[in-house]
């Protein structure tokens, strides 16, 4: 009787491996994804699925949405249509799509074949993974890849012939940069309307800190002293030809592309996102990156960073969880998450992955970043308030008004 029950229990042992072997080789993961399939990210992702699915067994059905998944992913998850796991910008995954979100803290405690034995959640970006945390309301949710840090990208051989050899902490330390930049008939910064209201929210949390500067954008007060300073720092910056002349009527992309990339302009506040979109342009242009400057001591420091990324949201209602997270980690670490920092000229999310030379620099400043600043520090969670920034921010630095007028201007 023994020798039969110890046969029973090996007969159902491997009927469970090719069960479980079965259900891998017959998963349909469905990853409905915000990159367009020509874009450098769109590739390389169809690529790790065709490898993932060799690999694995499991089948990566990707619809590249584009953009416009932020408008097509909600009605389709609340019709009930079949999305195992999709990816967006990390604060709108956990905030729009929130209720569909599968908590993952079981799954990042795990080993996989490309963590080297160690426990996902120990391999990855920290900094990163906490974010995610704190948005999830202290569970993990969502899975981030492809890191962003929003900071002043500069011409490193524009720095070299000017004979700059420290990159300024401090905004004294940032206008002498800007002196010796004018010293060789090069403007020190640019900037397009698209990005006017995220440098007036940095300048301002460098002012007043982060807390009082989503305060203003909450209230719409721009009332206070902080304002006038600013209104003074940009007026002082324009007066002296360290801005642009053209960054006052500048419409995306053209200071970007015209100036920056063409060495016209030597530093440009953007994302990590921008050696990738202005590669075409100027492709030998030599990176180089640094936090944006303290101001005053009240305000933030070079430790106050707008740091990001996109990430992945597994549905709540997938068959598939555990092949859905295996496709998770596939693209978070190892070969694939560094393939696609190289061919999108990106961050990786992967601790040992080798970031491109193009952003090297820009791995001190996340490292650095202690507190971290919403987009444009609020600056632009009001169209409304975008829009007056853009207005008198672009009359200021055209010289059209001066500091005291862009102050009560923004009071209106």
């Amino acid at each position: 009787m023994k020798r039969i029950i110890v046969l029973l229990i090996a007969v159902l042992m491997v009927l469970s491996v090719f069960s479980g072997c079965k259900k891998s080789d017959e998963a349909k993961i469905v990853y409905w994804s915000m990159w367009n399939e020509a874009e450098p990210q769109g590739q390389a992702i169809a690529r790790a699925a065709e490898a993932f699915t060799r690999e694995t067994g499991i089948k990566i059905e990707i619809n590249f949405n584009g953009r416009d998944i932020r408008m097509t992913l909600q009605p389709a998850l609340d019709a009930g249509e079949t999305i195992d796991i999709f990816d967006e910008d990390v604060d709108r995954v956990n905030s729009a799509w929130a209720n569909y979100l599968l908590p993952l803290d079981q799954y990042i405690a795990r080993t996989y074949s490309t963590t080297n034995g160690q426990p996902f959640n120990t391999v990855v970006n920290s900094a990163m993974m906490n974010i995610v945390r704190q948005l999830g309301g202290g569970s993990v949710k969502t899975i981030p890849y492809q890191p962003f840090v929003f900071t002043v990208m500069y011409n490193k051989d524009l720095f070299s012939r000017a004979g700059i050899t420290t990159l300024p902490k401090t905004w004294n330390e940032f206008l002498d940069v800007c002196a010796r930049l004018k010293a060789i008939d090069i403007h020190g910064i640019t900037v397009d309307d698209a990005y006017m209201a995220a440098l007036a929210g940095y300048c301002f949390s460098r002012i007043v800190g982060l807390e009082a500067t989503m305060r203003m954008s909450a209230n719409n007060d721009f009332s206070g002293p902080q304002v006038l300073r600013f209104g003074q720092i940009w007026e002082n910056m324009a007066r002296n030809g360290y801005v642009h002349p053209n960054a006052a009527s500048n419409v995306w992309p053209a200071g970007q592309v015209n100036e920056f990339a063409q060495g016209r302009a030597a530093m440009y506040l953007n994302g990590t996102w921008l050696p990738n979109e202005i590669k075409g342009n100027a492709p030998n242009f030599n990176w180089g990156s640094f936090a944006f400057p303290a101001i005053d001591p009240a305000g933030d420091g070079i430790e106050a960073n707008n740091i990001g990324a996109q990430c992945f949201g597994i549905n709540k209602n997938t068959k598939y969880p555990e092949e859905a997270f295996q496709w998770v980690v596939w693209m978070t670490t190892g070969r694939w998450d560094e393939g696609l920092a190289m061919e999108s000229l990106g961050i990786p999310m992967g601790n040992d992955s080798q970031w491109p030379r193009q952003l090297a620099e820009a791995k001190a400043v996340v490292d650095g970043t202690t507190k971290r600043l919403p987009w444009a520090a609020g600056m632009e969670d009001s169209a409304d308030i975008n829009a007056k920034i853009k207005t008198n921010f672009a009359r200021l630095i055209s010289g059209s008004i001066n500091a005291q007028q862009f102050a009560d201007a923004m009071r209106r």
